[in-house]
């Protein structure tokens, strides 16, 4: 029961999950950070079997963080969702996949645009300007299909993000409790409470 969706403006991204991290119909944690920083102006989110999605996050993390000190620069958000997708295949193919899906979010300062990736455990990506992945996807999707416009400012942005939190604790029949919500533009990551 995972809920997290996300969503681009003018010159930012949002990215908000939830906090609960259950297991069948047992709630074991309520204050879990499913939104990772791999950078200054890059964050990802991910759902999926509580194993899998802490270890591979993790593994991205310290990747990701590897290469800036290799080559000197971060990963711009395009080549790193492309890089996490090939991590992600290639573990398809191995003895232990990987069962994680994924919401990357970057804001490239190169081009002073932001960029969302939709990734699922298969190693499907898709350049987006909105996302929702888990149950409250059935909800949040049509919402942001309505709301959501690429020009919006932050504030606006932000009215659509709890338009959503709303809409899934309204008809969704388990309480995910609270959402952490981050936020990625060009000057850089942080996270705010709605």
């Amino acid at each position: 029961m995972e809920c997290q969706f996300a969503l681009t403006g003018k010159g930012y991204v949002i990215i908000a999950a939830d906090t609960t991290a259950a297991r069948s119909i047992v709630k074991m944690k309520h204050d879990e950070d499913k939104i990772k920083a791999l950078g200054s102006h890059l964050l990802m989110s991910y759902s999926g079997e509580p194993g899998d999605t802490v270890q591979f996050a993790e593994y991205i993390e310290r990747n990701i963080r590897l290469h800036q000190i290799r080559y000197l620069h971060p990963l711009r958000p395009s080549s790193a969702a492309s890089w996490i997708r090939r991590q992600l295949a290639d573990s398809l193919r191995s003895q232990s996949p990987y069962a994680v899906n994924l919401l990357i979010g970057g804001y490239d300062v190169a081009t002073s645009e932001p960029h969302l990736y939709w990734i699922d455990y298969l190693g499907t990506i898709a350049h987006i300007p909105f996302a929702a992945q888990g149950y409250g996807s059935y909800f949040v999707l049509s919402l942001l299909d309505r709301y959501h416009n690429p020009e919006a400012s932050l504030e606006e942005g932000l009215d659509t993000l709890r338009r959503c939190i709303a809409e899934v604790e309204k008809r969704l029949i388990v309480a995910l409790g609270k959402f952490k919500v981050k936020i990625v533009d060009k000057d850089g990551v942080r996270e705010i409470e709605l």
